[in-house]
């Protein structure tokens, strides 16, 4: 009984109807690119269902990246050194306020036995297994933010999946209001496993899935209508041109977060881009000159000089110098932050 009223505190649930908000997860995910490793992981002494704690929402967030030559972060041969501060940061931890959630409002449901026992099982999962993402994709860098709400009929139905867009179209399967469309989600037709089954599919199989279908090398196959032009001259052409797009409103995203990070990941957001500010550039300034987006820095594969790449380089231009501005700014915010840090740890509370 113990162990099922933590698990009702944390997600806002009760047996009787309630007036509490919500509960959900909020995954940090940040997109993969060559030379680079990038995965997101829990801490098991804040994941524990029977650990202490008064808060209302888990957050999850991102293991602490490694450096890389030129376009970075997923599966990389030689590893760099990050920040120790992200290993302070809790993968999983309760939060009192989340009021910038997007199921902040959404009305509690009856909790259940089933329901209590499907949390638990992918407390545990997500502790041990949470997913590596493939490298070499147009998203490297980047962080991606997705509200999560466990109804009260899970896991006969699945998760609801909220993605915060910015109002940017990055991904065929990632919309501007923030549906995610996904067949495990039931929000995409699919067939047998494809689709949300209550006995064997998992919260873990919708990160895998998000990580290495959605945020892939070639999302531009995502959509349903393109998919048979695959490996096609026209198919393959058109897929470039989308990850220049995409690349490009990926660095909108950046400045998106640095400008509105979401509520508990200000300083996570500062040090992640503070960290990889410099491959950040390195690879628009890649890219501009003609390599491919998300190639390694030794590939020898280049963008044809024509109308599509002088449009994706006068975008890029642009967005650079945005960056550019906003990661000074950004090294501002950062020691802020670690100064107000600094003076929280050194109050003595008085006995």
């Amino acid at each position: 009984m113990a162990l099922k009223k933590k698990l009702l505190q944390l997600f806002c649930l009760s047996k009787k109807d309630s007036k509490k908000k919500g509960k959900s997860i909020d995954p940090l995910w940040g997109a993969s690119a060559p030379h680079s490793s990038l995965s997101v992981t829990a801490n098991k002494s804040h994941l524990d269902p029977c650990s202490s704690g008064t808060g209302n929402v888990l957050s999850m967030q991102k293991l602490k990246p490694e450096c890389s030559s030129m376009v970075s972060s997923l599966t990389r041969t030689e590893h760099g050194t990050g920040s120790s501060d992200y290993m302070l940061f809790n993968q999983f931890d309760v939060v009192q306020d989340f009021s910038d959630h997007h199921y902040a409002k959404t009305s509690p449901g009856k909790a259940t036995k089933d329901w209590v026992k499907a949390i638990q099982s992918e407390w545990n999962l997500l502790q041990k297994n949470l997913p590596v993402g493939p490298a070499g994709t147009p998203y490297h860098d980047g962080l991606f933010f997705f509200d999560v709400r466990f109804p009260s009929e899970y896991p006969k139905c699945p998760p609801k999946v909220y993605y915060h867009s910015g109002g940017l179209r990055l991904n065929p399967n990632l919309y501007e209001s923030g549906k995610v469309c996904l067949s495990l989600l039931n929000t995409w037709w699919g067939n047998g496993c494809e689709k949300w089954g209550k006995s064997n599919s998992t919260m873990l199989q919708v990160l895998v899935s998000i990580q290495g279908l959605v945020l892939n090398d070639k999302p531009y196959f995502n959509e349903p209508g393109y998919k048979n032009t695959a490996k096609t001259t026209v198919g393959e052409k058109n897929s470039l041109a989308y990850n220049q797009t995409a690349f490009v409103l990926s660095c909108k995203t950046m400045l998106y977060s640095l400008r509105k990070p979401p509520k508990h990941f200000e300083t996570l957001v500062a040090r992640h881009f503070h960290e990889r500010e410099c491959a950040i550039l390195d690879a628009c300034s890649a890219y501009m000159s003609g390599a491919v987006v998300g190639s390694s820095a030794g590939s020898v594969a280049r963008y044809a000089c024509d109308k599509c790449f002088a449009d994706f380089k006068k975008s890029l231009t642009l967005y650079t110098e945005h960056l550019k501005t906003e990661f000074a700014a950004n090294r501002s915010r950062l020691l802020e932050l670690e100064r107000q840090a600094s003076a929280v740890d050194e109050i003595v509370p008085v006995s």
